[in-house]
């Protein structure tokens, strides 16, 4: 058997794992909340891995080590804020927002949350939101497509089309029949298989370039600014790349998986568990791109053509190819994962935020589920048209759409969980502030200098904020929903650690 033959023979291993779990989903969903919230029934343990994984994607073991092969520790500052940011969702955001939303008409759609939680009767709050979904997730899911066709082309020589399509077409195949369900089973495994790759990897690696200390020399050769946490970064380079931390609060997809949840009380196990493998698989991204400046210097005769390919390369040199297979297949994990979540998201935001808007009000559950998988078709199909376009990179894809969630949801789900004086209008120019400034900056000159979702969520806050304190209308209903949601939320999640005050 040739080396491929291994390879492939893996790959079609891994895949036929993930059809199987979409199926046994398949088989446990009934009707619309469990195809988009799997009844609220996940365990910690779950719930972390999923979110871990649905939210690392193929940036994960594509983009980011990509950037520091290419510019160093300094890009190390996405990872540094995106751990801190990690913690401080699931620390604040999670166990009230599992909290609100069950109490709030037990809402099972961000949008669906803003719109009980502000008694929103124009339906404006959540067209606008599901539409601001709609927009980023297909940019995101598109960030997707690309790292599948860019797998398949450097790893077996396939064309970029041929590869796209095989990707979007098993995760598709699984995202349709399996729902919320399905994707968040199939996370987790792909988020263990990440996890081994993102630690056997660096190891092996290691002890090719002749160990620690033989490795700093090497990286040291090529250029000793690369181990700097500085270095050819500017201050705002490095605020921009830490700001990536601010994102987290506003992902739909992250966000649902707290909704999910149990109980409030599961969030402080989830948030053990998730951490730990965030700092983990972070700290293997670092260090497999930093091996691999070492390797490639010390083997001058391989090439490396795509700095984001940096970790597909090493396993195939490094490894016996089935167990190379396996190694690529976690890059699989993480890119699949993640377009998984995010179709069933955007399938929500059609069916759940859009179309029991305007469509028939009697539909059944068997209707609304088959209109959620013909969602989860339609976006995939627009991302793939976009990921067509081959003159962004993944980093820059999942960039620009990480920041419009950020910027848009993010000061809006804050307050919603944390201030009694959010109104409807606050809410929504808050929304479309933090959107048009993301996708203005994010398209000019001006993300050359600072990373769009600083300048797009300061201006979300400072508009939401601004328009509730004019157009604040005092609401008996909403402040005892308010108040019965952080009484659930401080009964069911107690913890020595003081809560913000609620204002």
């Amino acid at each position: 058997m040739t080396d491929q033959t291994f390879q492939l023979a893996a790959i079609v291993l891994y895949f036929a794992g993930m059809l199987a779990i979409g199926w046994f989903a398949f088989r446990q969903t009934k009707d619309l909340d469990d195809y988009m919230l799997a009844g609220r029934g996940l365990k910690p343990a779950t719930a972390a891995l999923s979110a871990g994984a649905s939210d690392m994607s193929g940036w994960l073991l594509m983009g980011l080590p990509g950037a520091i092969y290419v510019s160093g520790l300094v890009e190390a500052w996405i990872a540094i804020g995106l751990t801190f940011g990690a913690w401080l969702n699931w620390k604040f955001v999670a166990p009230r927002l599992r909290s609100y939303t069950h109490v709030s008409n037990n809402s099972i759609t961000i949008p669906s949350f803003f719109e009980n939680r502000l008694k929103d009767t124009s339906r404006l709050l959540r067209v606008v939101s599901g539409v601001i979904i709609l927009v980023f997730f297909t940019f995101y899911v598109s960030s997707g497509m690309v790292a599948g066709g860019v797998f398949f082309e450097n790893s077996f020589g396939s064309t970029f089309l041929a590869g796209m399509l095989i990707v979007a077409g098993v995760t598709l195949l699984y995202t349709l029949f399996g729902g919320f369900l399905g994707a968040t089973l199939t996370d987790v495994a792909q988020g263990l298989l990440m996890l081994a790759a993102l630690i056997v990897v660096p190891v092996v690696a290691l002890g090719a370039t002749g160990g620690i200390g033989a490795t700093i020399d090497s990286i040291r050769e090529v250029n000793p600014d690369l181990l700097s946490f500085t270095a050819g970064g500017s201050v705002l380079g490095v605020i921009s790349a830490a700001a990536w931390g601010l994102g987290y609060v506003g992902q739909p997809h992250i966000l649902v998986r707290f909704m999910a949840l149990r109980s409030p009380q599961d969030a402080k196990a989830g948030r053990r568990i998730g951490i730990g493998w965030m700092i983990l698989t972070a700290l293997g991204a670092v260090a497999t791109a930093l091996i691999g400046i070492a390797y490639f210097q010390q083997n001058p005769d391989v090439t490396l053509d795509n700095p984001e390919t940096v970790f597909l390369l090493l396993s195939q040199i490094l490894f016996h190819p089935f167990v190379a297979g396996l190694v690529l297949a976690a890059v699989l994990a993480a890119i699949m994962s993640t377009v998984s979540s995010q179709l069933i998201v955007c399938s929500s935001a059609l069916v759940e935020d859009l179309y029991k808007i305007v469509g028939k009000k009697d539909a059944t559950p068997k209707q609304l589920v088959m209109l959620g998988r013909l969602g989860v078709l339609l976006v995939a199909l627009v991302a793939g048209l976009i990921a067509l376009n081959r003159d962004a990179t993944i980093l820059e894809l999942v960039g620009f759409a990480w920041a419009g969630f950020g910027a848009a949801f993010g000061p809006v789900v804050l307050l919603s969980l944390y201030w009694k004086r959010l109104s409807t209008w606050g809410a929504l120019a808050g929304m479309i502030t933090g959107a048009v400034v993301v996708f203005i900056w994010g398209n000019s000159p001006l993300s050359d200098t600072m990373y769009e979702i600083v300048p797009g969520f300061a201006a979300s806050l400072l508009s939401a904020v601004a328009v509730s304190l004019a157009t604040h209308k005092p609401s008996a209903e909403i402040e005892a929903e308010f108040d019965a949601a952080v009484e659930q939320a401080r009964q069911d999640y107690t913890e020595p650690e003081s809560e913000p005050v609620v204002v």
